[in-house]
C-alpha cells in the first residue's frame, strides 16, 4: 500500500499584496452588503451635515453613483481630523479629548473643493467594479478596514513594509529623500530564506529606506 504524502508544513505558497491609493472601504466595497449582508458596509442611511457647527445643515446621505473619481479629497492629517471628529483641525482642537463622529467627510470636502462633498458620500455599485464583485463573492472581506494612521500616503505605506512610519505623518519630501532606518518585511523574509518580489507602477515606498 502507498504511503500517504505528508501535509506541507506550509501549505500557503505565495502571498500577494496589492497596496492601490488612498480609498475608503465604504467608497470600494461598502455596497457590497447588497450582496452579501454579512458585509460591515453601507446602506445609505449614513450621512454627514455640510456643516457640523449648523443644527440645521443640509445633510448628504451615502449614494452609489461613483464611476470614475477625478477629484482628491483632503488626505493630510489635518484634512483627516476634521473627517473623523467633525471640527477643523487647530492646536487647541487637538488638546481636546474629542468623540470620533465621523460627521466631518462632507464639510472638508466642501472646503477643499465646492462639490467634492458629493464625490466623497458615494460609492461603487458591484457592477461599477466588477473585479472587485467577484473577489469578495469567492474570498474572505476584511471589512474592519483602517488606515494604519490617519494621514497622507506614504506614511500608511511605511506601516505596510515596516509596520511604522518611523514618526512619519506626511509624505516629508526631504525624510522620504534621507530615508527610514526601520527594518523592513522583506529583510526579515530575506533572512528566513523566502524570497519576493516588488512591482510597482510609480516609485515604490520601498525606496525611501536607508
Amino acid at each position: 500500500m502507498a504511503s500517504e504524502t505528508p501535509n506541507p508544513p506550509f501549505p500557503i505558497k505565495t502571498v500577494v499584496v496589492l497596496v492601490q491609493e488612498n480609498r475608503s472601504f465604504d467608497h470600494m466595497l461598502g455596497w457590497m452588503k447588497s450582496l452579501n449582508p454579512q458585509i460591515n458596509g453601507v446602506t445609505g442611511s449614513e450621512s454627514n451635515p455640510l456643516s457640523t457647527s449648523d443644527p440645521g445643515s443640509n445633510r448628504l446621505f451615502f449614494g452609489q453613483n461613483s464611476i470614475y473619481v477625478d477629484s482628491d479629497p483632503g488626505h493630510s492629517i489635518q484634512a483627516m481630523y476634521e473627517q473623523i471628529f467633525g471640527q477643523p483641525w487647530t492646536q487647541n482642537s487637538a488638546s481636546q479629548n474629542l468623540q470620533p463622529t465621523m460627521q466631518g467627510f462632507a464639510q472638508n470636502a466642501e472646503r477643499t473643493q465646492k462639490g467634492m462633498s458629493e464625490t466623497v458620500m458615494n460609492g461603487f455599485k458591484p457592477e461599477s467594479v466588477a473585479v472587485y464583485k467577484e473577489l469578495v463573492a469567492e474570498y474572505a472581506v476584511c471589512d474592519r478596514w483602517f488606515a494604519a494612521v490617519p494621514a497622507s500616503t506614504q506614511p500608511n505605506r511605511l506601516f505596510v513594509h515596516s509596520a511604522t512610519s518611523h514618526g512619519a505623518t506626511s509624505n516629508d519630501t526631504k525624510k522620504l529623500i534621507e530615508g527610514f532606518p526601520q527594518k523592513t518585511i522583506f529583510e526579515s523574509l530575506d533572512e528566513e530564506g523566502h524570497s519576493f518580489g516588488i512591482y510597482y507602477q510609480a516609485p515604490p515606498a520601498t525606496l525611501f529606506y536607508r
